[in-house]
Parts: structure tokens; sequence; C-alpha cells
């Protein structure tokens, strides 16, 4: 069984590959759909993660009939910031107006804007979660839902290089190291995306 994954991003790729490749008794290639470039970007406007995967599975699914197409959103939440930046973690900095260098890669303005926002808050009021919730359609019909989640701790200064997203700031207190410091083999046995990914191959199987 193939699924065509709509995203371009390389991390998630590498992480949804990575867990399929470990689920037992599967016979599962990803690949990224085709002419995915070519195709305009639905809104993402649906205020959940669930919502949002669900509309852009279909969406895309219609431009690629017969084709099972798996579409995710995912983000991190922080209980201070009442589950922020949530939906929103990719243009976290946009939202706030965070006066910051533009020319600095995205992540890191995020990030940025992130300790700025958590600042004086307690270590309790620091923990947080990632989320992703992946669906699946086919010809513009959800077939599959499935999400996953890891718990952790928002530190005060970035740790680690081998992350993207705010992983050099997300704390795995079990481990004592950020997503960002972890071994590949290691963060796939704690990726929020590599557990969606999971229970939808046990769903669709």
């Amino acid at each position: 069984m193939t699924l065509y994954v709509a995203t371009s991003n390389p991390g998630k790729l590498r992480d949804f590959s990575a867990a399929a490749a470990e689920v037992a008794g599967t016979n599962v290639r990803l690949e990224t759909l085709p002419g995915l470039a070519t195709i305009p970007s639905p809104p993402e406007d649906e205020p959940t993660f669930s919502g949002n995967a669900c509309a852009k599975a279909a969406y895309y699914s219609l431009q690629s009939p017969g084709l099972i197409v798996v579409a995710d959103d995912s983000g991190l939440e922080v209980d201070a910031l009442d589950g922020a930046p949530g939906v929103r973690s990719a243009r976290y900095a946009e939202d706030a107006g965070f006066a910051q260098d533009e020319s600095l890669p995205l992540d890191e303005r995020n990030n940025r804007c992130l300790l700025e926002s958590l600042k004086g808050a307690s270590e309790a009021d620091r923990r947080g979660r990632y989320h992703c919730v992946l669906a699946a359609a086919r010809d513009g019909e959800i077939i599959a839902v499935a999400d996953g989640t890891v718990e952790g701790t928002i530190l005060t200064a970035q740790r680690g290089r081998s992350g993207f997203g705010y992983d050099p700031l997300f704390f795995l207190p079990e481990l004592g190291k950020t997503m960002a410091e972890l071994e590949p083999a290691t963060k796939l046995s704690f990726s929020h995306r590599g557990r969606a990914l999971r229970r939808l191959l046990q769903t669709l199987s």
C-alpha cells in the first residue's frame, strides 16, 4: 500500500517514513504527493488540529483521484499559554507581531517569541505537549484519523541542533534531553508524528 503525504517538509517526511518502517506486519510505502508544488494550498482556518488535517486530506485527495492521501496538522500546546501556539504554531511569531530580525529563520523567530511569551512562567506552567493529528482520504472522503502526543517542558534557552520547529526548547524530563538533542532512533520512539502514523496504519490495515 502506498500513502501519498501532502507535505514538502523534510522533517515531517523523515519522521513519517521512519515510523512506517518500524511498524511490523505492514507493507506501506510513503511518498510525497505527486505535483504537490503545483497545487494551490488550501486554507488552514479550522480551530483544531483534527479539523485542519481532515480538511487538507480531503482537499488534496480530490486533486489526485484514486490515491490515498495523508495530511497532518501538528503543533505545540503550552499550559501557561492556554494551549497556544496550538494550530498556529508555525505562525506564532507572525501572529504575535513579535518585533525581531526578519532575516532569521522562521523556526528561530517562533522560538524567540515563545521564550518571550513565557517570561516569568513557573516550571509547572511551562509544561506542554507536541500534538499531531493525521487524516487519510481518498477521492474527498476521510477514511481514517489518528493522533499522537508527547509530553514535555519548555526550557528557558535552546539546546541541541538535530531537530526543527520548537525541538530545541522541548525538554523530555525522562531522558534529560530536548527533542533536538536526541539521536534519530531515540527520537522516533517519542515523536508525536511517529505515534500518530503508527495508529493511522493500524486503522488502515
